[in-house]
């Protein structure tokens, strides 16, 4: 079942290795992962999308909170995310076909961002599903290079997210005196 979690942890060298290694210690697949600043310069946010069942989910977030780096581990899953991912698609396209192509793209949601002498590179963004659904469309072009983000995901306002595993990993008042803020 695909699960989505969201990591928070610290915004130091060394942290996107732990994690993974954590991972394929475990045996498990990473579909997909974005990490990113937060609005706090000491902190990072990870979005890591799983396809394991929920034993494997609580397993994998109980050996997050050991890791000494991680702060908070939240299945978002259950929230109904809001969740987006960014392509980068160049498609096969010549003169006589740049028009068309470029008119599909705008059909499908995508936006124009290059145009080149044997290319058009478009970029979609949205929930994975309809991204998908574009590039399916988008495909009868022809792809020269495809670039994705991984998905980003936040629970959507006024839910809770469930928070997996003990109370997080590192003691709110201990990274309180190392200068990193909580929200």
């Amino acid at each position: 079942m695909r699960r989505v979690l969201a990591v928070l942890v610290r915004n130091q060298p060394g942290v996107m290795t732990r994690v993974s290694a954590l991972f394929s210690r475990r045996g498990f697949n990473i579909q997909s992962v974005a990490v990113g600043a937060t609005d706090d310069p000491a902190l990072a946010r990870m979005t890591l999308v799983l396809d394991e069942d929920e034993p494997g989910v609580e397993q994998v977030t109980k050996q997050l909170h050991k890791l000494v780096d991680v702060i908070k581990v939240s299945d978002i899953t259950d929230d109904e995310p809001i969740e987006r991912e960014l392509v980068l698609v160049r498609l096969a396209a010549d003169a006589s076909r740049r028009l068309e192509a470029a008119q599909m793209a705008q059909l499908v949601g995508a936006r124009l961002v290059d145009v080149g002498e044997e290319s058009v590179t478009v970029e979609l963004t949205g929930p994975t599903a309809d991204v998908e659904a574009a590039l399916r469309i988008l495909r009868a072009f022809g792809f020269k290079e495809l670039v994705r983000s991984g998905t980003v995901a936040m629970a959507r306002p006024g839910r809770v997210a469930r928070t997996a595993g003990p109370a997080g990993g590192v003691p709110p008042s201990k990274l309180a005196s190392e200068g990193v803020r909580v929200i």
